[in-house]
């Protein structure tokens, strides 16, 4: 990318710019952040507010790159080898210090020590990395992953799975004994005795589970406006992980709308945002949390006008969501991640952005974005055309809509909008005549006729009377 595009862009998660050298510990904490993350770029000679190519004296350049290696050799641990090289623009000299992802983390301030001097970067500033971090970063190194790690305090024979087992049996065919357990990494032996790893811990429904993971859960919410506030809705989900996706999936869909449009005969639904993208980004969120932070859960808030994912740790350094459909595949959790494959909640890897992105391409009217508030990534569905005024008149009715029809199904998620408007017809007006229903859907009298032997199959309302005298109304 031309020097040109790159100072358009803001400060980020690999990006900074410094009017001048940085003093030594700004410097090196930079250096450091990038190199326990994805890497980075510092920009020397460029003004941030506003921003702004100042330039360094082309007499100092040869200085500059010497203090900066120099620095670099004597203060950070383990070595890390910038590259460090000049840009003239229009004139004016440009010193960029490129840093490499780090093969060795974590790497930190020789002063400091590892405790207390490992930095990370998060958005566009440089924070000091806590134990929960660290640990994170040295697993990195090794390859291992958090979910892999065996749990001591319980051992397999002990360890209820039984909602896990049934669900693996149903989808997969296989029987769930030991052999499979241990050829998927959820059982580790030591000393002759086994014993499950954080992965099946998660899986299960045993008690441990909320013992050891409390925060391994998904707080859904309604709210009404455009920020945090009072509640429409709201639910935790504290299932066993593999069930987790699906429910907050559910919530979702129970709280935006369907339209329907007809092509000739035929009935063509669109939800109000792209729910195959949302679909992949709650399961990414599932997968690809990191589960070793403690006293933080996932969270879904539905607003007005947009959706925000909320999961619990850093994107993964190789992974970039400007870049959707480049077929990218990181794993956080391992184990997780293949278990979730076998159960058919994921599909081939790095298939789920290239979905996301896919489905966006049919939206133009939302606005996909994301960010890395604190030691979390953020993904956010925004309406680009939202208006306040339709939408507030559209949320009450839908508010109170919601109450209405759970007072008589809690399945209300499952109910088309057809059937949803002829629930709300009968609960107003008592009852419904066929000849009504055609008028209320807009809709030919045999797609009348079936939406309303539909409500009757699902035990919603019952036919009455004869004939032309055939009514329905609410089941007793």
């Amino acid at each position: 990318m031309k020097l040109d595009e790159i100072i358009k862009q803001p400060e980020n998660r690999k990006l900074e710019f410094k009017e001048t050298l940085p003093n030594k510990s700004d410097l090196c904490k930079t250096v450091i952040s990038f190199a326990n993350d994805a890497g980075g770029e510092l920009y020397i000679g460029i003004k941030d507010n506003p921003r702004e190519v100042i330039g360094v004296p082309e007499e100092d350049l040869l200085q500059i790159e010497e203090k900066i290696s120099n620095t670099i050799h004597d203060n950070c641990y383990p070595p890390i080898l910038p590259e460090i090289l000049f840009a003239n623009h229009n004139g004016k000299y440009v010193v960029i210090v490129k840093i490499f992802k780090g093969n060795t983390p974590p790497y930190y301030l020789k002063s400091k020590g590892k405790e207390n001097g490992t930095f990370i970067r998060v958005g566009s500033t440089n924070r000091l990395a806590n134990k929960e971090i660290i640990e994170e970063l040295e697993r990195q190194k090794q390859g291992i992953s958090f979910d892999s790690l065996p749990v001591y305090s319980k051992r397999m024979d002990e360890l209820d799975i039984s909602l896990f087992a049934s669900r693996f049996e149903k989808i997969t065919g296989e029987k769930l004994n030991k052999t499979i357990l241990n050829k998927i990494n959820l059982i580790i032996t030591d000393q002759n005795t086994q014993f499950p790893t954080n992965a099946l811990i998660l899986l299960s429904n045993d008690e441990i589970r909320n013992k050891l993971f409390p925060y391994a859960k998904i707080e859904c919410a309604r709210f009404k406006g455009t920020i945090p506030g009072d509640f429409i809705d709201q639910k935790t989900i504290d299932d066993p992980l593999s069930f987790q996706a699906e429910e907050a999936y559910k919530f979702v869909l129970r709280h935006i709308s369907q339209g329907s449009t007809y092509e000739g005969v035929y009935r063509k639904d669109r939800w109000e945002y792209p729910v195959i993208a949302i679909r992949e980004v709650i399961r990414n969120a599932v997968i690809h949390r990191d589960y070793s932070l403690k006293g933080k859960d996932i969270k879904i808030a539905i607003f007005d006008d947009k959706i925000e994912i909320t999961s619990p740790g850093k994107l993964m350094p190789t992974i970039d969501f400007d870049d959707m459909e480049s077929g990218q595949s990181d794993i956080r959790n391992k184990v997780l991640a293949s278990v979730f494959k076998k159960l058919g909640i994921i599909e081939q890897w790095g298939n789920g952005l290239r979905l996301i992105a896919e489905e966006l391409r049919k939206y133009p009217e939302i606005k996909f974005e994301w960010s890395e508030p604190g030691i979390s990534f953020r993904v956010t569905f925004r309406k680009i055309n939202y208006n306040p005024e339709i939408q507030k008149v559209e949320n009450i009715q839908t508010a109170d809509d919601y109450g209405r029809l759970r007072t008589i199904t809690n399945d209300y998620e499952r109910l088309t909008l057809e059937e949803k408007e002829i629930l709300l017809y009968v609960l107003d007006n008592g009852k419904i005549t066929r000849k009504k229903a055609t008028e209320i859907l807009n809709v030919q009298n045999t797609k009348a006729y079936e939406t309303l032997t539909s409500l009757v199959e699902k035990n919603l309302i019952q036919r009455q009377g004869k004939g032309r005298s055939t009514y329905y109304v609410l089941k007793n």
